[in-house]
């Protein structure tokens, strides 16, 4: 493999090896902590601009299969790993190293990521540039400090999708499970495309729901004459506080029809109530974040993704927290009283993760049910 060189915005530097496309990447570099599902994650538009570090020090050897993607191609645009390995999984039918070469992302893989995590951990994520190139340490470093960042980027925007379109398809049963009922349709929701993954519109149609799919920046009367059952606002990229229009939006949509919104959709929810957003040190992203549901006082074991987070203080009197992050207290959960509204900051539909929240959609499906 050849040789290739991570540098970062603060003048850290971390030499490897070079897998998937050859060249030079420039994004804010992240970490995950989850132990599986590199390709779901990979595939997840809420990574847009991002370099992702997975934390689990072997990736690789599950392969890649189209069943997998989460959306119709990598949106990290590099990936971090301390070993990569060749597949060896019967599903699998392309291995992570030529997906990532066919579709440019590049890779480096050899280096410390237990160093490279502590150091986001403790200084916060940062720009970043992976290069094969014969480029000097120091041109690298000044590349990344000149990358601008995250903040104030509607990233959500331009990965949303350009045309309405239908989706009626289910979970795949790949396990052939005989306890998976087959739900009646009885709901149409409007899903706003944030940037979304495949798997929520999966297990809305699971609970009885025909999902017609909009453009981030459709108005509320465009959605309203659909006469939806339901408004699902979807996950996606970047920061909350910049997407054009989206607050007004969600703003004119409460108490008219019932809304269920998913880690961007839920800090756009946030911000349409009068909230504020808040670009958090190093994010939250990973299969194992705890989060405690206020109402019931169970704690579920959470997949999440972001790096915006939702001012709890700025929605007194306009919103109820429902779930607190048991790590940092951060915001997790809100219900807007009399609106048939709540959100959530993490991801229920787990691809990957856990299924403890998975329940939420049924809960959407019971909002609509009631309404």
């Amino acid at each position: 493999m050849k040789r290739a060189v991570l540098a970062l915005a603060d003048g850290s530097l971390f030499e490897g090896r070079s897998f998937g496309a050859a060249g030079e990447t420039v994004g804010e570099v992240v970490f995950n902590t989850s132990m599986f599902g590199y390709q779901e994650i990979l595939t997840d538009p809420s990574y847009v601009g991002q370099i992702l570090t997975m934390a689990y020090p072997q990736m690789g050897n599950v392969g890649t299969t189209p069943e997998d993607d989460e959306s119709g191609k990598p949106h990290a645009v590099g990936m971090i790993v301390r070993e990569y390995s060749e597949p060896s999984n019967w599903r699998s039918q392309e291995s992570l190293d030529a997906m990532l070469s066919r579709c440019g992302v590049g890779g480096i893989e050899g280096i410390d990521t237990r160093r490279l995590v502590r150091h986001l951990r403790t200084h916060g994520a940062q720009m970043g540039v992976i290069s094969t190139g014969d480029h000097s340490a120091r041109a690298l470093v000044e590349k990344a400090k000149q990358a601008p960042g995250m903040e104030g980027m509607d990233l959500a925007t331009g990965i949303s999708t350009k045309t309405v379109y239908e989706w009626t398809k289910r979970t795949p049963n790949v396990l052939n499970d005989a306890t998976l009922a087959q739900v009646p349709t009885r709901f149409r929701v409007v899903a706003v495309d944030y940037g979304l993954k495949k798997a929520m519109l999966q297990f809305l149609v699971d609970v009885g729901c025909h999902v017609t799919v909009v453009p981030a920046w459709s108005t509320s009367a465009e959605i309203l004459a659909r006469k939806p059952d339901g408004v699902f606002l979807t996950n996606g990229p970047g920061d909350p506080a910049a997407v054009k229009g989206a607050d007004k939006t969600v703003a004119e949509l409460l108490g008219k029809v019932p809304v269920f919104g998913i880690c961007l959709g839920h800090q756009i929810l946030a911000l349409a109530l009068g909230g504020k957003t808040w670009k958090m040190k190093f994010g939250h992203r990973g299969a194992n974040q705890p989060v405690k549901d206020l109402v019931t006082g169970k704690v579920e074991i959470t997949a999440q993704n972001h790096g915006f987070a939702v001012d709890a203080k700025s929605l007194e009197g306009k919103a109820e927290v429902t779930h607190l992050n048991l790590n940092d207290s951060t915001v997790e959960g809100l219900v807007v009283p009399g609106a048939r509204a709540f959100s959530v900051q993490y991801h229920p539909e787990a691809s990957p993760g856990p299924h403890d929240a998975r329940y939420l959609f049924q809960r959407f499906a019971d909002v609509m049910a009631g309404a």
